[in-house]
Formats: C-alpha cells, sequence, structure tokens
C-alpha cells in the first residue's frame, strides 16, 4: 500500500516567480500569486505546510480595477481605538500606494491563521519594473 505524501518544511524546494501585474485585474493577479504562495501549482501541495514560493509583482501601478470599483470599492483599516475607522477609496489608494492595494489583495485570499501569515512574508510588491532580486534569478510566471 502506497502512504500519502506531506511536504517537510525543511524539503520543499523554493523558486522565485515574478508576475507583471500591467494592465492585469486585481482580483485575477491576487489568485494567481496567491496560488503560488501557497504552493497549489506543485504536485507537492501539502494544505498544513508551506509548501509555496517567493513571488515578486512588479508594475503594481499598473494593475486596473474593473467596472466602477475605483470609485466605490473603500479600502478600510482601524487603530484599534473607539472611532478608528479610516476609509480611502481605491482611486486615491491607487494613487499613493499601489503596493499596498496589491497586497491587500493577495493578504485576503491566503489562509487567515499564522501559516497564511507565513506565506505572506514571501510575497514583494513594487510600484515599478525594478526590482532588487535579481540575485535569486527569478522566473517569469504568465497569467492568461
Amino acid at each position: 500500500m502506497m502512504s500519502t505524501f506531506f511536504a517537510k518544511a525543511n524539503e520543499v524546494e523554493r523558486k522565485w516567480y515574478v508576475i507583471d501585474a500591467a494592465g492585469l485585474a486585481l482580483g485575477r493577479l491576487a489568485t494567481e500569486a496567491a496560488r503560488i504562495l501557497r504552493g497549489k501549482h506543485k504536485p507537492t501541495f501539502t494544505p498544513n505546510a508551506d509548501a509555496g514560493d517567493f513571488v515578486i509583482v512588479i508594475n503594481a501601478d499598473q494593475v486596473i480595477l474593473t467596472g466602477h470599483k475605483l470609485d466605490q470599492k473603500l479600502y478600510r483599516r482601524h487603530s484599534g481605538y473607539p472611532g478608528g475607522l479610516k476609509e480611502v477609496p481605491y482611486r486615491r489608494l491607487m494613487e499613493t500606494m499601489p503596493e499596498r492595494a496589491v497586497e491587500h489583495a493577495i493578504k485576503g485570499m491566503l489562509p487567515h491563521n499564522k501559516l497564511g501569515a507565513k506565506m505572506y512574508t514571501k510575497l514583494k510588491v513594487y510600484r515599478g519594473s525594478e526590482h532588487p532580486h535579481q540575485a535569486q534569478q527569478p522566473e517569469t510566471w504568465t497569467i492568461q
């Protein structure tokens, strides 16, 4: 009888992937990036282990939101104090901090526990087309 394979943290081989966000819809970019971070693209996927790869997202300022989301969707955060809710429309968020919009979308698609937090640390998002991870020899990941 064959036993089920479980990936162990020290046996996982991690690669680096670059995703060019220029002209991509935010949600489609986020689902694909979350898939890579979780390791679902690998045959050795294990739900209770971090078997994913590193993801570098470039051109975060050129990501698009379809429909009227740019004006209607709000980015919310709370300071933890009473009355501390801050709301920013995505139009202003995309002008000032497009990296945060992409990070927020991807983080929401990862598990909401310690494992998801560990996966989130492997995400690197940059506004322009330059990134400081050339030494890792990242491969280009294309989204259809």
